[in-house]
């Protein structure tokens, strides 16, 4: 939806995002899947630490074909059109939910608002919402499309492996995510007129930003989940072992190329699909 339209009551605006949602997440997974493997292979996994991502990707179809590259595709595919709906859900229930508090509703100062250019509170509120709704439902699935993607064996009792730090990642990604996908809805309304380009392009842009915003503590959950390292690591020690190991402050950012492309196309592709999902729940007449 656009900043202006109108909205209907919180929890069915919530409803509504759901469906939407569920056809994000599965776009997202389809599309992505094979560069998400590539990432977690560079980023977690013996042997593939210090070669590229056109190297990674040879050396996966060579040894595992093409179902190599959707190994562990299964949870994410069940599951990520769950969290990513209730993402949704959380942060369209919880923004509309604040549209009648002041406060809340109140837009952030800060020299005359031109810093903040007009953001709310309420999007900040939505966005961390919509990252706990995440995260909780993310880890085990994330815990298990990791393993299997570095061919490791998962055990049911270390599900949320991981639990906080993708809690922490998940809270810049959504924040940083909505606050520019709201910016957008407010300053540049032509975007979300366009079918197909611009919907794609704001999506795609606002999430790979909020990836690179993110991406070390990407790297630190994926090794956390693989077991990379010793499980007896603090954040602080494995950010260390990582510039001992992998020459410096780049390998905070090991896997960004796959992990870039991989953001750019699944989630431009998976928006242009909600967007136009939204649009049909509108043109139905279902929020009046």
């Amino acid at each position: 939806m656009t900043h202006n339209e109108k909205r209907a009551h919180w929890v069915k605006e919530g409803l509504l995002s759901t469906g939407a949602g569920v056809l994000y997440g599965l776009t997202s997974v389809a599309v992505g899947h094979p560069l998400d493997t590539i990432k977690t292979k560079m980023q977690a996994q013996k042997g593939f630490e210090k070669i590229s991502m056109t190297k990674s990707f040879v050396e996966v179809v060579k040894t595992q074909g093409i179902r190599g590259l959707y190994r562990g595709c299964i949870p994410p595919l069940m599951g990520s059109g769950i969290y990513r709906s209730l993402q949704f859900t959380a942060f369209e229930a919880m923004y509309t939910y604040c549209e009648g508090t002041w406060a809340a509703n109140s837009i952030i100062p800060r020299h005359n608002n031109t810093q903040t250019s007009g953001l709310q509170y309420r999007v900040l509120i939505g966005g961390a919402c919509a990252a706990f709704v995440r995260a909780a439902i993310e880890t085990p699935l994330e815990y298990v499309k990791v393993r299997r993607q570095t061919g490791q064996n998962w055990k049911l009792i270390e599900a949320f492996n991981g639990f906080k730090i993708t809690w922490m990642r998940t809270t810049g990604l959504m924040t940083t995510y909505f606050v520019i996908v709201d910016y957008m809805r407010r300053n540049h309304k032509e975007f979300f007129s366009r079918p197909l380009l611009g919907p794609f392009l704001v999506s795609g842009c606002a999430a790979t930003f909020a990836w690179w915003v993110v991406w070390p503590l990407e790297l630190a959950k994926s090794q956390v989940q693989c077991n990379y390292g010793g499980d007896k690591l603090t954040l602080r020690q494995r950010f260390a072992l990582v510039l001992k190991e992998r020459g410096g402050f780049r390998g905070l950012y090991r896997g960004i190329t796959p992990g870039t492309c991989r953001s750019l196309l699944s989630n431009g592709t998976s928006f242009v699909v909600m967007t136009y999902a939204q649009k049909k729940i509108t043109q139905l007449g279902l929020r009046d």
